[in-house]
Parts: structure tokens; sequence; C-alpha cells
């Protein structure tokens, strides 16, 4: 199994893990409440946590070479939705 996980710096954490949920479930299975996420892409498992001050988001895959698209996903998304903060995540590896 490949993990990465992220934690981001927001006071806008509940508002970004629920509008990436919504977002993403128009097109793959999502889960979601103020303070936990779960999406299921076909390429891995992304998991969300928000609490008032972060966003911590940990996905999962099951081959290396889907990690990049996984991450590139969920970049491109929070760049966008988190525009005015200006929010980059910097991806730790947990293996």
């Amino acid at each position: 199994m490949n993990i990465v996980s992220s934690t981001a710096e927001t006071a806008s954490a509940s508002k970004y893990l629920q509008q990436l949920c919504k977002h993403f479930a128009h097109k793959v299975p999502a889960e979601w409440d103020t303070k936990r996420g779960e999406v299921s892409f076909p390429f891995g498992i992304c998991r969300m946590e928000a609490t008032e001050s972060r966003l911590m988001i940990r996905c999962e895959t099951d081959e290396s070479h889907k990690m990049a698209r996984m991450k590139s996903v969920i970049d491109s998304h929070i760049e966008r939705f988190a525009w005015r903060e200006k929010l980059k995540l910097h991806w730790q590896s947990e293996e």
C-alpha cells in the first residue's frame, strides 16, 4: 500500500473538506460531514479530517504509479477552491 498525507493550516478546513467531497461526489463515491470525508477514486482512497485550524488529507493507493494522479487531482482542486489563501499541499510519504 502506498500512503501519503498532507496538512494545510487554514481556518476554512471544514469548508474545503465539504467543498472537495461534494465536488468529487458528482463523479465518484464520497461521504462526508463537517469534520471527516472519504472519497473513493478509481485509483485510490482519499480521507480528510478538518479541525478549526487544519485540513488533514491522507491518500492510499495500491500501486505507486497511481499516487501521482491522486496527488495531482487533490492539489489542483485545493488550489482552485482555496485560491484566496493560496494553499499548497506538501505531501509526506507514510511508507
